[in-house]
């Protein structure tokens, strides 16, 4: 059964690769299904991919090859929860290696300009901590661009 609400995601005309890139990359991932263009559309020719449904993380997706007209923004981004050093570095090398770019706290683009935040779990107990352990994270935080795990909990014990 298809639930109710998926996430769209508009890709230019990559929207199978970045899927196989997701279902490659996270568990619980997949490709379920690849939609062909029945007739030329404005950014495409019939045959073409069109649309792509996978899951990223158990969260089922669709990529639509729309064309060059949208762009994707941080104002959308995944949110990965990691529990270790070993993880965060394996989802971020991934994403970072495969043609992306780091941002700052956490925050990097995928090849296709998606947004993602690889935050592990320790950082996000140390501000739920509040008081002084959340301030000296946080501090740490932000002089990061790939979460530090050590880094921050040596911050949240001052």
């Amino acid at each position: 059964m298809k639930p109710k609400n998926i996430i769209c995601l508009w890709y230019d005309k990559d929207a199978l690769a970045a899927a196989q890139f997701y279902a490659a990359t996270f568990p619980n991932s997949a490709v379920t299904a690849v939609h062909k263009a029945p007739s030329d559309y404005p950014s495409g020719k019939a045959g073409d991919v069109l649309t792509v449904e996978f899951t990223v993380l158990g969260i089922p997706c669709l990529g639509l090859n729309g064309g060059p007209h949208a762009k994707h923004s941080e104002a959308f981004s995944f949110q990965v929860a990691t529990d270790d050093q070993a993880e965060t570095d394996r989802y971020w090398n991934a994403i970072v290696g495969n043609g992306g770019q780091e941002s700052e706290c956490g925050w990097c683009k995928d090849r296709w300009g998606l947004s993602w935040q690889i935050t592990p779990r320790a950082l996000m107990e140390a501000l739920g901590a509040g008081g002084d352990e959340a301030k000296r994270s946080f501090g740490a935080m932000m002089t990061m661009k790939k979460i530090d795990v050590a880094a921050i909990e040596k911050a949240r014990r001052g």
